[in-house]
């Protein structure tokens, strides 16, 4: 029997768990804690779907060619294509699992209107879309826990993949019970580890989602792909602890944004783009925000409160509870923040990377939403992606490689020994926060050449301590080791940035205002014994 290893129990990593373990494949799913605080169950507004039952004249065609235009032509059409065309199975996969949709009063599921669009087309359960997706999927899971298919691993921090030949077979793991190394082999090893949020700290995500895998896989051979284009979502609001997203439903319900100007309230981005300005697609809005240089309001309070309580029930909430605003009387002062990273693991049509049996889904992977993803289609691109990635795995040829891996454990327990060890009077917690605010300065919302050599040559000296830091003991894995890996990645993502001499997208340069023909292509990052590699993949390597 064919066995998988899968790290990350968010969504993607579920939706792929229960499609292998649907085929009788063997899995292992490990991750850190359990899936019900991935960053999954903060997705809030939808998925999107060109359903049985469709808005008038939309189609499988135009959400193709939405993503694409969204992405700026630099998606994979193939695997566009598919994501679209499987969208609708998806949603009666996931009603078959017991997730619970929001429905019209004739039983048909209910969709709304999302930036960059050209039809309402996002399915929606309510503001709470992640939550009820990940509790139907963790019900499924947990059957297949029964059946002895899914064998789940908690509390297990990634530390490196075992890689011999140019082929995955496992990987090693920090066991937060033991405080030792683990190894797991499997025939294939699926990454599911999500964003990048640590490298600019403070974000809507799950700083649990720190970038560390995708960092020490670059490391060790895998290529990355599109790491300058990072989405900021128009609409969060500032806490403590994080920036808390006001969902793209809000404005899909007809929310509007304005600033005021000598007490006139100016809807900025209706006088700019018309009746739909405030669902131009995320770059747009975000940078238009930044441009009026003016604090920005997002207002529903003339949806009125019925309305309001019924189908923006969290969002009420929310801002009641972290800033003691209503919703149905008052405007939401909002800003734009990091929200999702198009840019990741580079992988082919079937999730694998340039590593044999070695496969990435998820927002950790870089392949449908270009230089700018459509709210909607993550969620979407989570599970076709998990479905995809099993499917191949099903098909693919089993290896047959040497299983001596006492090199790599050796290696692993004398790293965390030096670790305990360090007595360096400087925390790896106060290079964390540096890292965060040399990011936010120089790739923001704009960039230019000068910001982004700053940016480089800070973290290239971050790089240069990263192992010679104190860490906090209490905390090992997440602030310990990982620090090198998610350096190199931020590292990476402004070279990416610096190399891309347009604005495209998420990807803005003001020394580089114009979007050109000839860089429309994705950027491939590869990394070779400190040295870091850019080209174009005007071939389409990763196009299958």
């Amino acid at each position: 029997m064919k066995k998988v290893l899968i790290i990350g129990s968010g969504i993607a990593g579920l939706s792929c768990a229960i499609s292998c373990a649907e085929k009788g494949i063997e899995v292992t799913l490990v991750s850190p804690f359990p899936s019900e605080r991935s960053q999954s169950v903060l997705a809030a507004g939808g998925i999107n779907a060109v359903t049985d039952f469709p808005e008038y004249k939309d189609s499988i065609e135009s959400h193709i060619e939405d993503t694409l235009k969204g992405g700026c032509h630099i998606a994979g059409k193939k695997a566009v294509k598919g994501l679209c065309e499987n969208a609708n199975d998806v949603i009666k996969w996931l009603e078959k699992l017991g997730t619970i949709f929001t429905l019209e009063t004739d039983g048909r599921v209910s969709k709304r209107a999302f930036g960059g669009q050209s039809h309402k087309r996002t399915c929606y359960c309510g503001a709470s879309t992640g939550k009820q997706i990940v509790t139907a999927l963790v019900m499924e899971a947990r059957r297949y826990e029964g059946l002895g298919l899914i064998k789940r691993r908690l509390w297990m921090d990634f530390y490196s993949a075992l890689i011999k030949d140019g082929i995955c077979c496992g990987a090693v793991f920090y066991n937060e019970a033991t405080g030792s190394p683990e190894i797991i082999t499997a025939d294939s090893v699926v990454f599911a580890t999500g964003g990048q949020n640590a490298l600019f700290g403070k974000t809507t995500g799950s700083t649990q989602c720190d970038g560390y895998a995708a960092g020490k896989l670059f490391t060790q051979g895998v290529e990355l792909k599109n790491l300058e284009f990072i989405q900021y979502h128009p609409t969060t609001i500032e806490t403590s602890q994080k920036m808390m997203l006001v969902s793209e439903a809000v404005r899909g319900e007809g929310g509007r944004l304005y600033y005021e100007d000598n007490g006139r309230y100016v809807y900025f981005m209706e006088e700019r783009f018309g009746e739909r300005g405030n669902l131009m697609p995320r770059d747009i809005v975000a940078r238009c925000m930044e441009e009026t240089k003016k604090e920005i309001y997002l207002d529903i309070t003339f949806l009125g409160k019925e309305k309001i309580l019924k189908r923006l029930p969290e969002v009420y909430e929310l801002c009641k509870k972290y800033r003691g605003i209503d919703i149905t009387k008052q405007s939401i002062p909002v800003t734009p923040s990091v929200h999702f990273f198009m840019g990741g693991i580079a992988v082919k049509n079937n999730h694998e990377t340039n590593i044999k049996n070695l496969y990435a889904i998820g927002e950790c992977a870089s392949i449908y939403h270009g230089a700018n993803r459509l709210g909607g289609n993550s969620l979407l691109a989570a599970i076709h992606g998990g479905k995809v990635a099993a499917s191949s795995i099903e098909k693919s040829e089993q290896t047959e490689l040497d299983n001596d891996f006492s090199s790599e454990l050796k290696e692993a327990e004398e790293k965390l020994s030096t670790m305990r060890k360090s007595k360096s009077l400087y925390p790896v917690k106060y290079v964390r926060d540096m890292l965060a605010e040399t990011m936010h300065e120089n790739l923001g919302i704009v960039r230019s050449a000068q910001e982004l050599e700053k940016g480089i040559d800070d973290v290239s000296f971050y790089l240069s301590i990263a192992d010679k830091l104190n860490f906090d003991k209490s905390e090992f894995a997440y602030l310990g080791y990982s620090l090198s890996g998610i350096l190199t990645l931020a590292k990476a993502t402004l070279i990416c940035a610096k190399n891309r001499k347009e604005s495209r997208g998420a990807h803005y340069r003001s020394d580089y205002p114009e979007t050109k023909d000839d860089w429309t292509a994705s950027t491939i990052i590869s990394y070779d014994d400190g040295k870091y590699h850019t080209y174009l993949d005007t071939e389409g390597k990763y196009e299958s």
